[in-house]
Formats: structure tokens, C-alpha cells, sequence
């Protein structure tokens, strides 16, 4: 086993990674920003390191800062967690360069599916299914991209091979509209992304966002632990994630997630991982990798029974998978709320001291969160501060749980997202389940509607 890991990362996922190594009688060496000292897991790690200030360009992204810190404390492996560095295969790659080890896949498998035209051929070689589209990225041809949009039928979405969390991509409805749009969209994604590639596939117009976890311990061999429903999604971020997804038949589910296992092994994938798909009318349709473990991960944790982020510590060490497939057995249905410092309204962030926090208990309840009364929430990064799940031997129990939780919530001194997810939890589409991505924002236009 990994004898000391420095985390390299903040909030929540810092902490939840610090818990995991305690499991397993590893040393932690939390690295932090000047204002994040007073984060709970860099008071609970073994050992700490300032690496620079507020900016996380100057601290969290200072790779040479990083490095350094792990040498001086005679760490012997980094995690990234998610966010930040953690799908940077040039970080990766300087990682295993220095001597140490990256708690991750390999550099070339993070730079395969960080592109996203290499990771659909990938996936495509495997027999995953994919959506139609231009199988590569555009060229300069109009002729040729006319054509290929004509075949694949509109709407169409423009999308930057690099892109990411939502940005680089464009819908076109109509002939006449393609064109120029490309051009924008790559003059976009060469400003955001320093890359202008782009692609084009079908638009779905009314999908679901449905993902499948999958682990493998870069030998060979790996297995998938069920799926998760993440449709939920405002400006195409997450705000709530399930497990399993309602609504999905058997053999569809399975059919999709051997065809994942398939390119696992074929890749000999490292690490956790996430395969992301769209799913419309009964078919899946592949749409990216992530490559690290995701934020929504303890809803597949609380049906499972596997902790995956002590998976991930224990394949780092060279450990074979010691889980079978026939070992996974998916057990009742768990939900995730994304806890965020950010008005429920307007959605603008409200980082601020927290005067008060209790966290919701009873059965079934699981809370991930680094805030504490007293802590101040800094405006300088993503305003998630929690996640609570709740678990339920039904989708109706969890539903229930996750109700009295959120009433039981009590975050004093800055405003939260509570009231959103309190509101999705009486809505009676919701409630059904199966609701496309769409469906938030469109239920969020109504309620504004009613409002003004």
C-alpha cells in the first residue's frame, strides 16, 4: 500500500480523499492556497504545505509548486481528485517523471479522451455506441461539411474537441446558419480551450444524461459498477444525480456497459473512470470520458457498497482488481444534491462566513462537506461546499430521506441552493423520473415566469 499521498486539491473531495487514506493507514499531506488554511482536511492531514496564493492559477494549477511539495514531504503518489489538474495528462506525465505516482490513468489514456473526436473513434473501435455525426474533426472543405450535416440531418451540434463542462459548443438548425457558426465556435474554442477543433454530430433533442462508472487496474482487467442518472442539469452543470437511473430496461443497460468494459480492457485503463452518454428512445449514445473520479461518485457508492476512491488507492499501489463483476450487486436507489454557496435565484455565488452548520442525519443519510460553523467560504473558487445523499431500499424512500434532509439542512450566514433542490424534489415530472436534460431549465423558466 501507498505509504503518503498528497492531495492535491480543496473542498469536499480533499476531504473524502484524506478519510480514505486514513482507511487504509496512509499519511496525507494536504497542499493548500494562503486563503484555504483553515479547511478541515488540511487540520486533520499528517502534514501541510502553503503552495502559493488565493489564485488558483498561482496554487492549485501551479504544477512546479506541486512537485515541490510532494518531494519535501517524501510523498510517494499525488491524487488529484476532480477538477483542477486531475484530467491534465502533461501534469500526469511530469507526475510519473519526478519519480512519484499519479493516482490516475496513464498520460496518453487522459490526453485519448480528453479530445473528445480520439475518444469517440477509440470508443467506436470498442463497438460503444456513438451518435452520428462527422466522424472527425472539420476541415476547411464547406462543401464536404455541408454534405456530412446534410447526411447526419438537422439540428446539428458543433462541438470543440477540447471543450468541456458545457463551453465549445453550438446548435444549428439550419443550413444556412452552419457555416459561420463553425467559424465562431472555433474561434471560441481556440480562445478558451488554446485549440480550435471541431466536430459535428446529431443534435437529441430530448435526451437524458446517463452515465457508467467503471474501474480498471491498468492490467487488463476491469468492471463497471452500475449507472447514474445526471440529467438534472443547469447551463449543462449538474445539480442532482441519482443511482440507479429510473426507467432504463435490463438488457439495454448491460448491453451498453459490456461494450464499456470492452474499451476498458482494450485500453487497459488505470484508475476510475466515467463513460458519459446521452440516452433517447431506448439508445445510448457515447459522448465523453472523464477520466478521474466524479463529483456524483457516493450515489454509486451508497448502491454498491464499493468505496471508489480507496479502489482508486489501491490500484495506484499496483494492487490487481480484486472485485469481480459478478460481485457488483446494485442494491436500492440513492440521490445527490449539490450543495452550493450561490443564491437560489439568480444563482450568483455568496461566498461569506457561516455563522451556523448542522448536517442532516437519520437513516440513510450521508453527508460530504468540508464547511463547518465559523468557516468562511472564499470567493475564489467553484461554490460547491456539500453534497448530501441520501439512500433508500426504493427511489420513493430516498426520495423521502432526501426531503426530510434537506429541511433538517441548516447552513446559517450565506445564501445556498436548498430552496432548488427542495423545489425539484415536489415536482411531480421529477418524482416519476426520467426527465431529460432540458427539463430544469425549462422548470426554472416557469417558476421565473409565474414570478415576475
Amino acid at each position: 500500500m501507498l505509504e503518503k499521498v498528497l492531495i492535491a486539491n480543496r473542498g469536499e473531495i480533499a476531504l473524502r480523499i484524506l478519510r480514505a487514506c486514513k482507511e487504509l493507514g496512509i499519511k496525507t499531506v494536504a497542499v493548500h492556497s494562503s486563503a484555504d488554511r483553515d479547511l478541515m482536511h488540511v487540520r486533520l492531514a499528517d502534514e501541510s504545505v502553503c503552495i502559493g496564493p488565493a489564485s488558483a492559477s498561482k496554487s492549485y494549477l501551479n504544477v512546479p509548486a506541486i512537485i515541490a511539495a510532494t518531494e519535501v514531504t517524501d510523498a510517494v503518489a499525488i491524487h488529484p481528485g476532480y477538477g483542477f489538474l486531475s484530467e491534465n495528462a502533461d501534469f500526469a506525465d511530469q507526475v510519473e517523471r519526478s519519480g512519484f505516482i499519479f493516482i490516475g490513468p496513464r498520460a496518453e489514456t487522459i490526453r485519448l479522451m480528453g479530445d473528445k473526436v480520439s475518444a469517440i473513434n477509440a470508443m467506436k473501435a470498442a463497438g460503444v455506441p456513438t451518435v452520428p455525426g462527422s466522424d472527425g474533426p472539420l476541415d476547411d472543405n464547406a462543401e464536404r461539411t455541408l454534405a456530412v450535416a446534410k447526411r447526419i440531418g438537422y439540428p446539428v451540434i458543433i462541438k470543440a474537441a477540447a471543450g468541456g463542462g458545457g463551453r465549445g459548443m453550438r446548435v444549428v438548425h439550419s443550413e444556412a446558419a452552419l457555416l459561420n457558426s463553425i467559424y465562431v465556435t472555433q474561434s471560441e474554442a481556440k480562445a478558451a480551450f488554446g485549440n480550435g477543433t471541431v466536430y459535428l454530430e446529431k443534435f437529441l433533442e430530448n435526451p437524458r444524461h446517463v452515465e457508467i462508472q467503471v474501474l480498471g487496474d491498468g492490467l487488463g482487467n476491469a468492471i463497471y459498477l452500475g449507472d447514474r442518472d445526471c440529467s438534472m442539469q443547469r447551463r449543462h452543470q449538474k445539480v442532482l444525480e441519482e443511482a440507479p437511473a429510473p426507467d432504463i430496461p435490463d438488457d439495454i443497460r448491460n448491453q451498453v456497459a459490456e461494450t464499456c468494459i470492452k474499451a476498458c480492457k482494450q485500453m487497459k485503463y488505470r484508475g476510475a473512470g466515467t463513460l458519459e452518454f446521452l440516452y433517447q428512445d431506448k439508445q445510448f449514445y457515447f459522448i465523453e470520458m472523464n477520466t478521474r473520479v466524479q463529483v456524483e461518485h457516493p450515489v454509486t457508492e451508497m448502491v454498491t457498497g464499493i468505496d471508489i476512491v480507496k479502489e482508486q488507492l489501491r490500484i495506484a499501489s499496483g494492487i490487481p482488481l480484486s472485485i469481480r463483476q459478478e460481485d457488483i450487486k446494485i442494491k436500492g436507489h440513492a440521490i445527490e444534491c449539490r450543495i452550493n454557496a450561490e443564491d437560489p435565484v439568480s444563482f450568483m455565488p455568496c461566498p461569506g462566513k457561516i455563522n451556523l452548520f448542522h448536517a442532516p442525519g437519520g437513516n440513510g443519510i450521508r453527508v460530504d462537506s468540508h464547511i463547518y460553523s465559523g468557516y468562511t467560504v472564499p470567493p475564489h473558487y467553484d461554490s460547491l461546499i456539500g453534497k448530501l445523499i441520501s439512500y433508500g431500499s426504493t427511489r420513493d424512500e430516498a426520495l423521502a430521506r432526501m426531503q426530510n434532509a434537506l429541511d433538517e439542512l441548516l447552513i446559517d450566514g450565506i445564501r445556498t441552493n436548498t430552496p432548488l433542490h427542495k423545489e425539484i424534489l415536489r415536482d411531480p415530472n421529477f418524482r416519476k423520473g426520467g426527465t431529460n436534460i432540458h427539463y430544469l431549465e425549462h422548470m426554472l423558466a416557469g417558476a421565473h415566469g409565474k414570478n415576475s
